[in-house]
């Protein structure tokens, strides 16, 4: 039993944390010009350049990044939830 229980403590931090991470942009599209601002959820690993990700999956569906404005953690979401809108984790 004991074995057992340090064999799960163990692997507990064995496992890497995982934070949520997100980041709040402007983007555009052409023609007519339309501009919007999101939110957008990042892997671990975007958080620290968050534009090539951001970037492409705004692409995928016809935006252009203009800028990343910010990123923050969970307790930034409540905030931008109103000015994003439909663009609030979309991408």
């Amino acid at each position: 039993m004991r074995a057992l229980a340090l064999a799960t403590l163990l692997l507990a931090f064995a496992l890497p944390v995982q934070a949520a991470c997100y980041a709040d942009y402007k983007a555009k599209q052409d023609g007519p010009l339309r501009l919007h601002y999101g939110v957008i959820e990042l892997p671990d690993q975007a958080c620290a350049n968050p534009a090539p990700e951001v970037r492409r999956r705004l692409a995928a569906r016809g935006w252009t990044l203009l800028n990343i404005v910010s990123t923050f953690g969970p307790e930034g979401l409540n905030d931008r939830r109103a000015n994003a809108g439909p663009h609030f984790l979309a991408y």
